[in-house]
Order: C-alpha cells, then structure tokens, then sequence
C-alpha cells in the first residue's frame, strides 16, 4: 500500500478522532501497525507513511566467482532459460562448496545485468550500434554543401508498360540542410544508373516552374552502396563536376535518415489517397490504375507542396531555407554539358543516308548531312527516345529526332513490348495456318511452332550495354 492509501485509513484518526482499534477492525490491519503508521504521520508528515525500503534489498551475500558465473550464463548466446541457468548454477555450487542461491536471486542478477551488455552479447554489434551508440547526425551548414540520392519501392500498384501490374522506384535527391527535394524519378524496375543519373539532371538543371528554384551543383553527394551509386559511371561524373562522392558505410542507413523520413511521408500521406495503394499484410495486390507518367505527375505536384510546407525542424518551408538570404548556385555552362557527363552512352554509331538507326527508329536532323558515313556516339533519354542527341569527338553535334514519334514521347519499354506484342501475333498467325495444313494433308511438315517455354527464356531483343544499366 502506498503513501495514499495509507493517509486514507490514518485520516479518520487524524481529523475525525476515530480510534485506531475501529479502524483495525475495519480494516482487517493490526492496531500496531496503524500506531507505526499514526507515529511516523507525526515525526516526518505524509512523505513518512511511504513505505521504507529494507537495506538488503536487491542484495545477497553470494560470492563474486558465483555471480560472475550466473551473470556469464545470463550472456551466453543463445541464452538458455532462466530455469536452466540455475540448475546449472545448482550443480556447480554442489561441486565448489558455494551456497545455493534460490530461483528468485539468479533470476534478479540475470536481469540487473547492463541493457547495453545484454544487447551486444545476444544480438551483435550491429543491434548494439543502433541502440545504444551515440549517433552524431551529419548536417550540412549551408545549401549545396551536401545532397542525399536514395531509393524506395513504393507501396502502389500501377499499370506496367506491358500492361501487367508493377511496382514502381522512387529516386530522390535532398538537399540535406534545407531539406528541399531537388530532384526525384520514379520508374520500373530495380534502380539503375540512367535512373540516379536522370534525378541528378533534373535536380541540378533549372526548372521550368519558378516555385521550384532548387538547382546547381552540390559539394557533396552522399549516397548508400548501391551498385548504381558505386559505378563507374557515377564516380566519373561527379569528378568532372566536381562533386566530392561519399558512401554511408555498410548496413547503417541512420545517415540518410532525413531521406528515408520523406520516403515515408510519400507512402503515408500521398500514396494513401490513391488508386492502387498496397496495404501492408494485404494478401492480393489491388487492381491497378493509373500508369507511370500518371504517378509521375502526382508526385511532381507533391514535391512542390512538400518544398513549400513548414519543415517541423526548420521552423520555415525548405524552399525559404534553400533561398537563404540569397545566393548564386554553381550551374554547368550548358544543358547539353550536363547531358553529355550524365545520361549514358550508346555505342558508336555511322551516319547513314537517312539517318542514325537506334533501336528500330530513325534519327535525322539536317546538321548530320555533313556526317554521313561517319561514326558519332548518341546519347539518350530512357524515357522518351524520340530524341536523340548526336556527339562527335565529344563535341555536341545536334538533337536528331524520329519523325514518325516526335509528336509523343515513346520509351524504350514501350518500344519492346510493342516488338514482343507483334512477334506473338505472328507465332498465333503461324500456328492457325499450319493447323488447318495439318487438319486436311498428310504433310509432315504441317506443324505448329512450339510455344516457348521457361526453359528456352524470354526473346531477347537487341539492346546495348548501356540500357542494361
């Protein structure tokens, strides 16, 4: 019984004179006991009526050989009960002429010992380190100083570019002291180079819509160890626009924790409102509907309302922190510089009469009459091929375009669903004819293709080693 409860009983004594035999007897209490209560009252006031703990408590008078060993037991991994442990301890201290100790006391030792211990004894360092060491949090002093580039899958369900259900990426680049989204991609597929290289470019370029300033070149870009963020590619892009690449060591995240919280923001508060949201521990994926460049714009608009919505930990909006008090951002000289060091690189290819021939389409601009039969490198876009740009001993030549497409943009996905849609009509077209040969001769030939089997893989189309990125 607490302080409380015993005043409670005491009071009737105290303020009404009822005497402590009653209240004993009502009670079910001892009438010494109510005097210890009633003397202690009048020595030290309420606070005495608490209950004074005993000495000994949490004590015993085993030996430091013992203890040392129950407390050994305690961290052994993986940890026996609690009622092993002390049969074993039993049996030792049968042997060593140690005095028993009762389930109770190896019980508190085992459970006194340090949390932090315990931790890194059974789980390993790595549960240690994110539970009980102090974590500095990297933050950067000013704008620029210092971009984060990350990845998610995202909880929703879209219509995939062969018209089955896919999960898309989400790729995000931050500024880590304004917190302001600088660029972002979402696609199919796992994260690639072309995709970080694409948000790079959107994050660094100006864009087109004024309430998105954020642009330049960061002092720092600080990525995980993904293949994407480790390739070669990368790494020789942000030495030639002098960008410091740092990596987050292996298996600990808590550095890019200011990325991972606006990845969670998209999943609570934008991917919940829409079509297709997967919900954790659903069993079936929702029926999806709305496509790529459908999220795309959804998320586009996100950003912008995120970059200007108070930040809880700036006290102003991450576009007002990224602004400052105004400043000039380092920016390539040109568009197509930065093209020409971010987006991959095909191989070469030769200018022919009609143009350059890049995966089925044609490219002609009038600058390329000059080069015909002359080999160039071509750089693209992924995600609308329509275009194409032209280099020539590095130097930037022209944007040559498909005319067939431009009026829209068609992507290289797009264009291998498209072949692969065509050559099974022509296998069924094949099929229903030989079947009808077949059906009314005696020819040994008359038969239909074999469907194709897991075993002998998908069609390969032929694609460069720039597209498998």
């Amino acid at each position: 019984m607490d302080a409380g409860g015993r005043w409670q009983i005491l009071r009737l004594h105290v303020e009404d004179q009822v005497p402590l035999a009653a209240l004993a007897r009502h009670h079910g209490l001892g009438v010494r006991t109510l005097e210890r209560w009633h003397a202690r009252y009048r020595a030290g006031g309420l606070a005495a009526l608490d209950r004074t703990p005993r000495a000994d408590v949490g004590g015993h008078r085993l030996p430091a050989e013992l203890v040392t060993l129950i407390e050994g037991l305690g961290l052994t991994r993986p940890r026996p009960p609690i009622a092993a442990i002390h049969r074993t301890v039993v049996k030792v201290c049968a042997g060593a002429d140690w005095p028993v100790p009762s389930y109770g006391v190896v019980r508190s030792i085992i459970t006194a010992l340090d949390p932090g211990m315990v931790t890194l004894a059974l789980e390993g360092p790595g549960s240690y380190r994110d539970k009980y060491e102090l974590a500095v949090r990297r933050a950067a002093d000013r704008p620029n100083a210092m971009w984060q580039a990350d990845h998610t899958l995202l909880d929703i369900v879209l219509v995939g570019t062969d018209g089955k259900p896919a999960r898309p990426w989400l790729t995000v680049v931050m500024d880590d002291c304004s917190r302001a989204i600088c660029g972002y991609m979402v696609f199919f597929g796992a994260p690639a180079t072309m995709n970080t290289a694409l948000a790079l470019r959107q994050a660094i370029w100006h864009k087109s819509d004024p309430r998105w300033p954020m642009c330049g070149i960061p002092e720092v870009l600080y990525v995980d160890h993904g293949s994407d963020f480790t390739s070669d590619h990368l790494a020789r892009t942000t030495v030639d626009l002098h960008i410091r690449l740092i990596h987050s060591a292996v298996a600990r995240p808590q550095g890019r924790g200011k990325v991972e919280r606006f990845f969670g923001t998209v999943n609570t508060e934008l991917l919940t409102t829409l079509p297709g949201h997967l919900h954790h521990g659903a069993g079936r994926w929702p029926a999806p509907a709305l496509s790529l460049a459908d999220l795309d714009g959804v998320v586009g608009a996100f950003v912008l309302d995120y970059n200007d919505r108070t930040h809880s930990e700036l006290g102003i909006s991450p576009r007002a922190a990224w602004i400052a008090d105004g400043w000039l951002p380092r920016t390539p000289d040109s568009l197509q510089a930065l093209d020409g060091l971010l987006l991959s690189v095909a191989r070469s290819r030769t200018v022919r009469r009609d143009g350059v021939h890049f995966q089925g389409l044609r490219y002609v601009s009038p600058t390329l009459a000059g080069f015909v039969g002359r080999p160039v490198v071509i750089r693209y876009d992924p995600r609308d091929i329509t275009e194409i740009r032209v280099f020539d001993h590095d130097q930037f030549l022209c944007a040559a375009v498909d005319q067939d497409h431009h009026g829209r943009q068609i992507s290289l996905k797009e264009v291998q669903a498209a072949r692969n849609a065509r050559r099974r009509a022509l296998r069924r077209g094949i099929n229903e004819r030989i079947a009808m040969v077949g059906a009314h001769t005696t020819d040994p030939r008359a038969r239909p293709l074999p469907p194709r089997t897991p075993a002998s893989g998908p069609v390969k189309l032929k694609v460069y080693k720039e597209d498998l990125r």
